[in-house]
């Protein structure tokens, strides 16, 4: 068999039990794309692929960055996706893969709490929301809490090198030592000496 026979039967979906299709909810318009791709995901995890990004088109562009037609746009996209995401947890756990598996759920920005123009929302880099599980991720914990505008993150903040640092950590790596020459200077992907980047304990099972 040639590359592009493994490729092809590894994203072929219709091989799936039609309970397995249901679940990732193949089943509906609402979520069959991104239903469609996390499914394709479990199948190139499950061959060995050690990196697989999935993202969610339904909506024109990006669909997360709402500066215009906020409740309209966030309604949308998280009924593509909240399936899909559980179900490749679920998934994934009943297989026996969840253990050594990360997944991440993040974006760039969380949103501000005011408006933008008519009905927009512009970036919020003070706080945001990150889902994580599997891999050593300790399951079932909300970790931390926004003011109750959601402006701003008031309660057991974790920053992204934080979120780096604590992502290679489950990986086996030391965020610290694991760097690169840059421009004649060793950097890291977190430089702990000017983020003060550290492993979040409190974040790992």
């Amino acid at each position: 068999a040639t590359i592009g026979d493994s490729v092809t039967e590894a994203l072929d979906v219709s091989r799936e039990a039609e309970e397995t299709r249901g679940l990732y909810g193949l089943d509906s318009p609402v979520t069959e794309r991104y239903g469609k791709r996390c499914l394709m995901a479990r199948r190139l995890l499950e061959r060995g692929v050690r990196f697989v990004a999935v993202f969610n088109d339904q909506i024109l562009g990006d669909p997360w960055d709402t500066h215009f037609n906020h409740n309209e746009r966030i309604r949308g996209v998280t009924a593509n996706v909240d399936r899909p995401c559980a179900a490749l947890i679920k998934d994934l756990k009943r297989r026996g893969m969840l253990d050594d598996t990360i997944l991440v759920w993040a974006g760039e920005f969380g949103r501000l709490p005011i408006a933008e123009g008519k009905d927009g929302r512009d970036h919020n880099r003070h706080a945001f929301t990150v889902l994580a599980a599997g891999g050593g991720f300790r399951g079932g914990l909300t970790h931390g809490a926004t003011d109750d505008f959601g402006y701003k993150v008031v309660e057991k903040p974790v920053s992204v090198p934080d979120l780096h640092a604590t992502i290679l950590h489950l990986l086996g790596l030391n965020h610290a030592k694991l760097t690169y020459l840059h421009e004649g200077r060793e950097e890291s992907l977190t430089d702990p000496a000017i983020t003060g980047a550290r492993v979040v304990r409190e974040l790992c099972g």
